[in-house]
């Protein structure tokens, strides 16, 4: 993947030796700070939109044929995270079957909405923090989960971070951004106001995603430090949430069963 972006104009680091045998490969120094550690809100313009170019050029090369797919069995995994790490292994919650019910439709809905997007080769964790701020860049790291997917994943990954949150007007204007950008470049992007939906409803899949991940980080690996993000995921759930109607089920289960649940593992923590 690695020689595949680079061919096709996307700021990789340099290797600048390997000896792939013993296992071994230098590559440059693109220095210590991540674009999420440099990223203020004055310069969020400009440095986003470098990233945005990155992520052009990346969308725009032709899949190999070995692609992976982010497709059914890809969400089904991701939508299992969410259940089994975070409802059942961090907050210990057992779904009563009217919840139960309500999620697998929301999840549901979600999925049947990445499908139907259209699709491009797609980074997975287009980040800040996976984005170095050289001078001729970003460069572009941890892409070697790329997969064809669909065309709203990666800008609103990028635009809702999990370790740097944005009003929500900028990220809106940000996306809007980008869809000019990738429209003029050619790429397959729906009308405005469906590409704004296809990103919101991604984000809300990811953000399901990263709390099951985050939750298995901690429990499973004991990198407790991951469940510090917990709140901003809620929070990204809360502002987009009541833009849809389809996703209601969601709010309800986060305000009668998620938001109390973590209440209590706070007050226990605390006593």
């Amino acid at each position: 993947c690695h020689a595949l972006l680079g061919a096709h104009g996307v700021r990789v680091p340099q290797v600048l030796a390997q000896d792939l045998e013993n296992g071994f490969l230098l590559l440059e120094d693109l220095g210590v700070p991540t674009l999420a550690q440099v990223l203020t809100d004055a310069n969020a313009d400009d440095l986003l939109d470098g990233a945005i170019s990155q992520l052009l050029l990346l969308q725009q090369i032709p899949p190999p044929a070995d692609s992976g797919v982010f497709g059914e069995a890809l969400l089904q995994r991701d939508a299992g995270l969410f259940k089994e790490w975070f409802l059942g292994r961090h907050l210990s919650v057992q779904l009563d079957c009217a919840h139960a019910e309500q999620l697998q439709l929301v999840q549901r809905r979600l999925m049947d909405n990445a499908l139907a997007q259209p699709r491009v080769f797609t980074h997975r964790d287009f980040m800040p923090r996976n984005l170095m701020p050289v001078p001729d860049g970003p460069a572009v790291l941890d892409f070697q989960d790329c997969v064809i997917g669909p065309i709203a994943y990666d800008p609103i990954s990028l635009f809702k971070d999990t370790s740097v949150s944005w009003p929500l007007a900028r990220v809106d204007g940000w996306l809007q951004h980008y869809h000019a950008r990738a429209s003029a470049a050619g790429l397959p992007v729906p009308p405005l106001a469906q590409f704004l939906r296809d990103a919101d409803w991604l984000g809300v899949q990811r953000h399901l995603k990263n709390l099951g991940i985050f939750s298995r980080l901690s429990h499973r690996d004991g990198k407790h430090w991951y469940l510090d993000n917990v709140p901003r995921f809620i929070a990204y759930l809360e502002e987009v949430l009541p833009r849809y109607a389809e996703l209601a089920p969601l709010i309800g289960l986060l305000d009668e069963v998620i938001k109390p649940a973590l209440a209590a593992r706070a007050q226990q923590a605390t006593t």
